[in-house]
């Protein structure tokens, strides 16, 4: 990881992170003492650096493990050369748009405005630190099943994870949690079952990980699919950075 991490260097991105530390993913390269090109991929996202331009950066393009089991990945890269390569690769197979990283300000959170969301949530709502029923649970709920599908135990989850869900009775309907880790914090992964948005759950349930993790001296990352989602992240606290290209491919399974 050592001999990468300069190609990295300027990313600031918690996936990347979580695997040059050695927490999450896994890495290739076009040489493993002197690389000129490296891959990462962590969870459903690949990330490329380096000299797009040498023989074998295609090789990396097109590099999926045979482990790799969703039906899509999503491929993110700093340079044209190399969304060159993607486009060439996947012709017909991707589709191009645009993702927004959230900047990372330590400081920006307001305890009081988080904890006046969390006491906003309407009747018959409650917030639940994410424990080892609910965890179990997420692993049999498509719409929730990346709030801890990157950890392979509770144990794992409890040690490295952090989570809180939104319970209408004693149903999970929302949730905002640890995608990933890395040494100093977490990547926020959330969603609300369809039938309860538009009702500020997310909104509360994610000022409780905020606050959990403030608790914990943790980061919660926050990086952005779409402006619905950045809306979110600026009302509570999160500044947006900038706008990235990404694929989102698919038909690439391997037979």
């Amino acid at each position: 990881m050592s001999s990468i991490a300069p190609l990295f260097d300027g990313w600031d991105d918690t996936l990347i992170w979580s695997c040059l530390q050695g927490h999450m993913g896994r890495a290739w390269a076009d040489d493993a003492d002197d690389p000129a090109a490296a891959q990462i991929i962590t969870s459903d996202f690949c990330f490329l650096a380096g000299d797009a331009g040498i023989p074998s950066a295609i090789e990396l393009v097109r590099n999926i493990p045979g482990d790799y089991r969703r039906p899509w990945m999503l491929i993110a890269s700093r340079t044209d050369s190399w969304h060159e390569l993607i486009e060439e690769a996947y012709h017909g197979k991707f589709k191009k748009f645009m993702r927004y990283a959230i900047k990372k300000e330590p400081h920006v959170f307001d305890k009081g405005i988080l904890l006046k969301y969390i006491e906003c949530l309407p009747d018959g709502y409650r917030i639940k630190q994410i424990d080892e029923t609910l965890y179990n649970w997420t692993q049999k709920e498509m719409w929730a099943r990346d709030f801890c599908s990157q950890f392979a135990t509770y144990a794992d989850y409890q040690r490295h994870g952090l989570g809180y869900a939104v319970l209408h009775g004693e149903t999970p309907v929302c949730g905002a949690s640890s995608y990933t880790f890395y040494d100093s914090g977490i990547e926020i992964e959330i969603a609300t079952e369809k039938a309860h948005r538009r009702k500020g759950l997310a909104t509360a349930c994610a000022a409780s990980l905020i606050l959990g993790c403030l608790d914990k001296r943790l980061y919660p990352s926050w990086d952005a699919a779409n402006l619905e989602s950045v809306a979110l992240a600026e009302k509570l606290g999160y500044h947006l950075d900038h706008e990235y290209v990404t694929y989102e491919i698919t038909g690439f399974q391997q037979e």
